[in-house]
Formats: C-alpha cells, sequence, structure tokens
C-alpha cells in the first residue's frame, strides 16, 4: 500500500546548518528506502512565504499568497512510499529526521484506477 508521509514544522525553529543536516539525513534515507523497495518519492518544499492558494466557487477562481490555513506548524515537505501496512509506514515515518523537531502525518493513498502510469 502507498502512504503519503507529510512533514510538518515550524519553519523559523531551523537553523541553517540544521536544515542542512536534515535534507542530508533525509537523501540517505531515501537511499535506503530505495534499496528496500519502499521510495517512491520525497522533496522538501519551499518556505511557506512562496505558496499560492487556489480556490473555484461558483466557476470563479480565487488566488491568494500564502498557505490554505495559519497553523503553528507549515507543511515543509514529503516521502510517497510503499509499505506492507500501517505499522510499516509508521516506521518508515518515525526515520525520518525532521520528526524530531516536528510532526510527521501518515496518510494511506487511494489508488485510482485509470491514473496515466509514473515516468
Amino acid at each position: 500500500m502507498k502512504y503519503m508521509l507529510l512533514i510538518y514544522s515550524e519553519e523559523n525553529s531551523w537553523t541553517e546548518p540544521e536544515r542542512e543536516r536534515c535534507f542530508a539525513e533525509s537523501t540517505q534515507l531515501t537511499h535506503e528506502l530505495n534499496q528496500q523497495g519502499c521510495y517512491l518519492g520525497a522533496s522538501p518544499l519551499q518556505p511557506v512565504a512562496t505558496a499560492t492558494s487556489i480556490r473555484v466557487r461558483d466557476g470563479k477562481r480565487m488566488v491568494t499568497d500564502g498557505p490554505f490555513a495559519e497553523t503553528r506548524e507549515q507543511l515543509g515537505g514529503f516521502f510517497l512510499i510503499e509499505a506492507e501496512d500501517l505499522d510499516a509506514a509508521i516506521c518508515i515515518a518515525e526515520r525520518i529526521p525532521a520528526a524530531k523537531k516536528g510532526t510527521v502525518e501518515v496518510r494511506p493513498v487511494v489508488e485510482l484506477t485509470g491514473m496515466p502510469e509514473q515516468a
């Protein structure tokens, strides 16, 4: 089953050396997961200040700067993995370096039929 591991933290709580170390450790984790056949994708996101939110209501597009919701922790990145079950996904999520400073949300992915194959 596929799981999306959503990484949340307070952006301003990271020093630049901590952020660089987190990226390096996360990259290493992606290689380990790839060797185990669990890795499907991962990436950090640009700061929340670069976000744009889109809503369509009554056929009209509304574009606003910033994230969808103001929260203490912001979505900062993700891992997309293949895991046997929720317990296996949780074991992977706890290995994500950012879990030491923030929160990793584990969500099963709904797999729809008829979607394009991944490149």
